[in-house]
């Protein structure tokens, strides 16, 4: 908003000006001509009132850029070159041209509107719930507090449990059901000797 006021009343002003240098009784400037009358290496505080800060001094160095009527002589030069190949180009080469850079700018503003169109699609997709609250919440009591689990043991954890290793007895128990059946086929007086071994591997924390 800051900007626009701004510019609204930068227009308003030149406007205003524009009708003061069109009416009739206003000299034309191209007639006038500007010198300087006094040039001071010291700082002139009437000037920087005037411009508001931007030109302290009123010196050798800044008077040919504040009072200068024509562009830098490199300035020139690029106007002159471009001016040189404009008038190569024939019409129907500079209607081309014309044509063909509508385009790219009428597919450059329909590519930004349609990623702009995106991007708020996008946004809307965001903002939209992809969640259900009520199993949010309680997924949250289940962990937290344990609601809603049940207190019954799965079968085969029947068996011996130190306090310090919950669920071992059922490790146990699951491990000498998978040597009865991986071992059904051994010989008997092998079997005891590996089931052994099984439990006391099982048995060591961490296994």
């Amino acid at each position: 908003p800051s900007v626009l006021d701004s510019f609204a009343l930068l227009s308003g002003q030149l406007n205003t000006l524009n009708k003061v240098l069109k009416h009739e009784k206003t000299p034309l400037l191209r007639n006038q001509v500007i010198i300087p009358l006094v040039l001071s290496p010291d700082r002139d505080e009437e000037i920087m009132r005037q411009t508001e800060g931007r030109v302290p001094v009123f010196s050798h160095e800044v008077v040919p850029d504040h009072l200068r009527t024509k562009p830098d002589p490199e300035v020139e030069e690029q106007e002159k070159q471009l001016i040189t190949d404009a008038a190569r180009i024939s019409p129907d080469v500079a209607q081309k041209q014309i044509q063909s850079l509508n385009k790219m700018c009428s597919n450059l503003l329909e590519k930004i509107s349609k990623e702009e169109r995106e991007s708020e699609s996008g946004g809307l997709r965001q903002n939209k719930q992809t969640f259900n609250p009520a199993d949010t919440n309680a997924l949250v009591a289940a962990v937290a507090f344990g609601k809603g689990l049940s207190n019954r043991r799965p079968p085969g954890s029947g068996g011996s449990v130190q306090s310090g290793q919950p669920g071992a007895g059922g490790i146990i128990a699951g491990a000498s059901g998978m040597q009865q059946v991986s071992m059904s086929g051994a010989p008997a007086q092998q079997q005891p000797m590996l089931a052994g071994v099984q439990m006391a591997q099982a048995g060591q924390p961490g296994k």
